[in-house]
């Protein structure tokens, strides 16, 4: 089997990095090409994964949900105490300045990163990092033929851990645990990892949310051991909103295989449907009715979103 990307297989790659060979790179306010962007080896994102970060989607020249993406920032950022060093509106007018550079205006994501800074010792302490934060912008041009394909996942034995641990509604830099499913889901021939919860119920992919439909009824995780994805959020509101039947709620594999529809959500590729789980065809004889219904609901809603 030829991996994917979320549906994009490795064959189609060159025509992706084609298309993004020449983009420029933000870095601590300047617009550098993508082979001259560079950060200090000392740096804690690199060292250590000491970060967060943000993906964004830009489509008719306005980005996505842009607050709410920004508001997770700052959370995260309050809460493994790093300093920013820039306001709302500042990261505002670099990711519209990194957009202007590439000359984008749709069908582009943005990678928003900010890191702890250089450090002047190679060692874990944060108060080694003292010449403020590293924020970087990665802008590339998307393939949205990706939003028509369906993916294959694995379970694996790798889990999303408790608060105690890594919270995993951090959007950290320090990604090995999904690193390491997503080798397992590569392994067993899959385009990404299924990962339980400490209890064993099913949590979340590797990189995306991920539900199933049973019986006319949406199922998500109960959110206590997976990111609190944007694109999850608004999922569960439009099945609020259009009378279909939504429970964030445990459930185990074999509710999994034997789900009517499945599918997995992100901002980039907003809703993927599942096709295939640990070598198992989800079988539908609606065709994906709701996910199909989701995925036309979800567009409305970003379509309004620009509006606004």
């Amino acid at each position: 089997m030829v991996p994917v990307i979320l549906g994009m297989k490795v064959s189609d790659l060159n025509l992706h990095i084609s298309k993004n060979k020449n983009v420029l790179i933000y870095v601590d306010g300047e617009l550098l090409h993508r082979n001259d962007a560079k950060i200090s080896v000392f740096d804690s994102g690199f060292m250590m994964g000491d970060g967060i970060w943000e993906g964004l989607r830009l489509i008719n020249n306005q980005w996505l949900f842009l607050d709410e993406h920004l508001e997770r920032l700052f959370e995260g950022a309050k809460a493994i105490d790093l300093e920013i060093g820039l306001t709302t509106d500042e990261l505002v007018d670099a990711l519209e300045k990194t957009k202007s550079a590439n000359n984008m205006t749709t069908n582009a994501h943005a990678r928003l990163m900010v890191t702890r800074g250089v450090k002047s010792k190679p060692f874990q302490k944060p108060s080694f990092s003292m010449n403020g934060s590293t924020v970087v912008i990665i802008m590339e041009h998307s393939d949205d033929s990706l939003e028509n394909n369906s993916i294959s996942l694995a379970s694996v034995p790798q889990v999303r851990g408790t608060p105690m641990m890594q919270d995993p509604k951090l959007n950290s830099h320090s990604k090995l645990n999904c690193i390491l499913a997503c080798i397992q889901a590569e392994k067993a021939g899959a385009d990404e990892a299924l990962m339980m919860d400490p209890l064993g119920f099913v949590s979340t992919t590797n990189s995306c949310n991920f539900f199933i439909v049973k019986g006319g009824e949406v199922w998500t995780s109960t959110g206590d051991y997976c990111m609190n994805g944007i694109t999850r959020k608004k999922i569960i509101y439009l099945c609020n909103t259009n009378q279909i039947p939504v429970y964030e709620k445990n459930f185990s594999l074999v509710d999994v295989y034997s789900a009517d529809e499945s599918f997995v959500t992100g901002t980039l590729g907003s809703l993927t449907p599942v096709h295939e789980i640990d070598g198992r065809k989800i079988v539908d004889n609606n065709n994906f009715k709701i996910t199909k219904k989701l995925q036309n609901l979800y567009l409305q809603l970003t379509s309004n979103a620009q509006k606004n």
